[in-house]
């Protein structure tokens, strides 16, 4: 029984992780490139909307429930130890720094986007944009890269793991 929940525990981590990186990997390559070659008022009306549309039970399932399966997995492996703990405990600090960057960094510039006001009422366009789609997308990376980072350890996990 206990191996059984181990396992729920170790493949719950790498399916939310997984939707976590794939997130932030389609803003990567796809939404942030396509805002980029749009107007100003464009890129803070749809960020606005997207940053609203987030906040939902979908979102913050995977986003809050990769990081506790992530530490339940890890915890749950410290009895057998070996290539799977250290995989899983390597993908715990990597989504460690996208959960951090999300909290600390992208969600503070999401919440200063929506205080500009609607997009209709914002005065200078251009200056709010200049402060907000260069932070917002080099931030963005870094999630990509370390959400990844610890998609591709819990695959190493899985892997690694003895019967």
């Amino acid at each position: 029984m206990f191996e059984t929940i181990r396992t729920a525990a170790l493949a719950g981590a790498t399916l939310t992780t997984g939707l976590m990186a794939g997130l932030f990997f389609a803003f990567t390559c796809a939404v942030m490139p396509g805002l980029g070659a749009t107007d100003d008022r464009t890129l803070i009306g749809t960020m606005q909307s997207i940053n609203r549309k987030i906040l939902n039970g979908w979102f913050l399932g995977a986003f809050l429930g990769a990081l506790l399966l992530l530490a339940l997995a890890a915890a749950l492996h410290l009895t057998r130890g070996g290539p799977a703990l250290l995989w899983t405990v390597a993908a715990l600090a990597c989504y460690l720094v996208a959960f951090v960057v999300t909290v600390r960094l992208n969600v503070p510039l999401n919440d200063r986007l929506e205080a500009a006001g609607p997009v209709d009422r914002i005065g200078d366009l251009a200056e709010v944009r200049a402060w907000f789609e260069v932070a917002w997308v080099r931030w963005n990376l870094i999630r990509t890269l370390s959400s990844v980072a610890a998609f591709a350890c819990l695959i190493g996990a899985l892997l690694t793991r003895r019967g």
